[in-house]
């Protein structure tokens, strides 16, 4: 069954990568996952936070919608960020920091900010996307550069997920797809299959087994062909 876009359900939106978008960052990249998109940015800076050990570095990242990156003004989160928020930067961070060595920038904090110019549906996926693409950048001026000797990063991806009954599974969620789902996930992943972080759930309803196995697997299935195209913008 097609979808109001035109797609079939396990077809993705049209994804443009535009690397070093930003002049001063030491990595960056626009994202366009349809009409979504995000700009990462990658800063590294000395020094780290307490509870780093010695001989470690550390990566943190910061995700913000800009006031018209939705269909009414959002306001700026200047003094306090709003759950959805803080819970989308404690995923980030989590999905960063398992595919990176960090003991290969000992005293060094990655900074890695999401900027989300316009969305709908799959700001997470963009960030994910665009954070491996600046990371990829600017871990690589390093190597050559002769700071880094080896590659300390794995090659992974993510990519969301929506069930909307019986067996109807669709892939890369629009907003209003989102909203209508029965359940959502957003599947991080290795190259390799490796799962790094599985975000989401049934959406006031409980998922049978079999379905939400269906979609880690679909999910899991789509990763090399994404981690192939973020590479193929990175050349």
């Amino acid at each position: 069954m097609n979808r109001k876009d035109g797609r079939a359900p396990l077809e993705m939106r049209p994804l443009s990568i535009h690397t070093g978008y930003n002049l001063y960052a030491e990595g960056s990249a626009l994202v366009e996952l349809g009409h979504t998109k995000v700009l990462v940015t990658v800063s590294l800076t000395d020094g780290v936070p307490r509870h780093v050990r010695p001989r470690e570095g550390w990566l943190m990242t910061e995700y913000n919608l800009l006031p018209r990156s939705t269909k009414e003004r959002k306001e700026r989160e200047r003094q306090k960020l709003s759950g959805r928020t803080a819970e989308i930067q404690r995923f980030m961070g989590r999905a960063f920091r398992a595919v990176l060595d960090l003991s290969s920038l000992p005293g060094k904090t990655v900074v890695i900010d999401a900027d989300v110019l316009q969305a709908d549906g799959g700001t997470r996926v963009a960030s994910l996307i665009g954070g491996y693409a600046a990371l990829h950048q600017a871990l690589d001026k390093m190597v050559r550069s002769g700071a880094l000797d080896e590659w300390p990063l794995q090659e992974f991806a993510a990519i969301s997920l929506g069930w909307f009954g019986e067996e109807r599974i669709l892939l890369d969620l629009t907003h209003v797809e989102d909203e209508n789902a029965w359940a959502d996930l957003t599947v991080v992943a290795t190259q390799g299959g490796e799962v790094i972080e599985v975000h989401g759930g049934g959406e006031g309803r409980a998922v049978p087994q079999p379905v939400y196995k269906q979609m880690l697997e679909t999910g899991l299935g789509f990763i090399p062909e994404l981690v192939s195209r973020i590479h193929q913008a990175l050349r």
